[in-house]
């Protein structure tokens, strides 16, 4: 199932998002979740046409932990080694913005990047996950860009201003259930033009042994997101550009970068 979150009218609900139908108007649809994705909930049967609603962020997390250098030929293209244990830092839950919304560059760097990633979205409070456990506390996964200062990053030692600028963390657009992480492709594009292109089975460390990592040292609350790293080919975004985050089997990020006003 895919679940989105969206305001329409004023009103913020959740829906999960269904292909109209032979019968229908063409195109995709909303069905209205009656309470929210992270309990037991039931489809309201109330649809609406998804291009008559404004799509939000599908989760407001109460943190997004992500890991970096997580695939090894984007630690090499950055002059780093691929870590031995997952390597994790924070982004805000105010850097979160959803597919459609704007990129603001920030005004204290001048080297913006995209950096495509898969998204996991934990779906049970959780602490202490052991590995075999770790499918049953995921809601689903979504498409990310942990879009960063590359300047900022290389001259701070902490990495909270580089990735945590407001605007640095578009989810989206919705989150997928039903889907087995394990080979995915990720492609990022800018202005139609491919950036980035690789698959989840690159990665150093496996999504069960990232949530195992962080879930020993802290509980992870529903909504919660976890970044599993990004692929090699990361590079510069200008005021104008289009990004676009497109992972399989979930669908397509895209944002427009503009200058901060």
């Amino acid at each position: 199932m895919r679940i989105a979150r969206f305001s329409i009218d004023g009103n913020v609900a959740f829906g999960a998002v269904e292909d109209a139908g032979a019968g229908g108007p063409g195109g995709l649809v909303l069905d209205i979740i009656k309470g929210i994705p992270f309990a037991d909930f039931e489809l309201s049967g109330t649809k609406v046409p998804l291009d008559k609603v404004r799509l939000l962020p599908p989760v407001l997390p109460n943190k997004i932990v992500a890991f970096g250098r997580n695939y090894a030929e984007h630690a090499a293209e950055l002059g780093h080694e691929a870590p031995d244990e997952p390597f994790a830092f924070f982004k805000p839950s105010t850097s979160v913005i959803g597919s459609g919304d704007a990129i603001v560059y920030p005004s204290f760097s001048r080297e913006l990047h995209y950096e495509a990633e898969l998204a996991v979205v934990i779906g049970r409070m959780c602490r202490e996950v052991p590995r075999e456990r770790v499918k049953d506390v995921i809601l689903g996964y979504t498409c990310a860009n942990d879009v960063t200062a590359r300047d900022v990053q290389r001259r701070e030692k902490q990495w909270a201003r580089a990735k945590g600028f407001d605007t640095a963390c578009p989810l989206g657009p919705w989150v997928e259930t039903d889907l087995d992480p394990g080979d995915l492709a990720i492609q990022c594009t800018v202005n139609g033009e491919q950036r980035q292109l690789g698959r989840t089975s690159q990665m150093i460390h496996s999504i069960e042994e990232l949530i195992v990592n962080i879930s020993e040292a802290m509980t992870l609350l529903p909504g919660d997101v976890i970044l599993t790293g990004t692929p090699a080919g990361v590079g510069p975004l200008n005021v104008g550009d289009e990004v676009a985050v497109t992972v399989q089997g979930i669908g397509t990020l895209t944002n427009k970068v503009i200058k901060r006003g």
